[in-house]
């Protein structure tokens, strides 16, 4: 592979990651095992039956788990502990045998871009459940599904333009972020409010003032 598919291919596994890991180790494995993609020698692990069939199990928990309110941001808590490791952990097999800090330096980067992934995923989850109807969690379920498989054949197939939409990608996250957080400080403190919670709404107990001299003289 060149430079841009190697880049491509490493930031791909990575980016993909913080979406739908299990969709992307299932299309990598499955691709790798049928022949229709050379993965480097780190990833050949992909292509082993247990893995596909554990990958491919958890994406069929995943799938279902993904489009019921509520239950797909509990699942993306407990992901966040699994999804970032791993899409640091296939970056850094991506990039190939090109020696220990050129791996390092791969999953750093990749390990980054799949926690900022998965934020943006988890935390427009958060925003979505405001909304009383499971529809607009189903779209953006499958949506996020399809983003992945789109997102990794265009890295393998068409690199430079993968890298090019990364990069915007990478913009509107740093965009969007910040504003996503203060969304979601908004819902937790509504939630504080009608669990009547003080601190959620700012009034926090306060210590009285001592009292003046002349109200202590008798």
């Amino acid at each position: 592979m060149d430079i841009a598919q190697t880049i491509a291919l490493t930031m791909g596994v990575a980016w993909a990651s913080g979406i739908n890991l299990y969709a992307a180790i299932l299309m990598l494995g499955l691709m790798g095992a049928t022949g229709n993609l050379a993965l480097p020698p780190e990833l050949q692990l992909l292509t082993d039956p247990m893995v596909l069939v554990a990958a491919g199990f958890m994406y069929f928990v995943e799938f279902f788990a993904d489009k019921v309110p509520g239950v797909d941001s509990g699942w993306d808590g407990l992901s966040t502990f699994i999804r970032i490791p791993a899409g640091a952990i296939l970056a850094a097999g991506a990039i190939g045998d090109v020696g220990p800090a050129a791996q390092l330096a791969a999953g750093i980067a990749g390990g980054t871009l799949t926690a900022g992934t998965h934020a943006t995923k988890a935390g427009s989850r958060v925003l979505i459940n405001t909304s009383p109807e499971p529809v607009s969690n189903w779209f953006a379920s499958v949506g996020e599904d399809v983003a992945v498989i789109l997102g990794l054949w265009t890295a393998l197939y068409h690199p430079v333009l993968f890298i090019v939409l990364l990069i915007l990608f990478i913009l509107f996250m740093i965009w969007a972020l910040p504003k996503l957080w203060r969304g979601i400080r908004k819902v937790f403190g509504f939630i504080g409010r009608k669990l009547g919670n003080p601190a959620s709404t700012g009034q926090q107990d306060r210590i009285p003032p001592p009292p003046s001299r002349s109200e202590t003289e008798p």
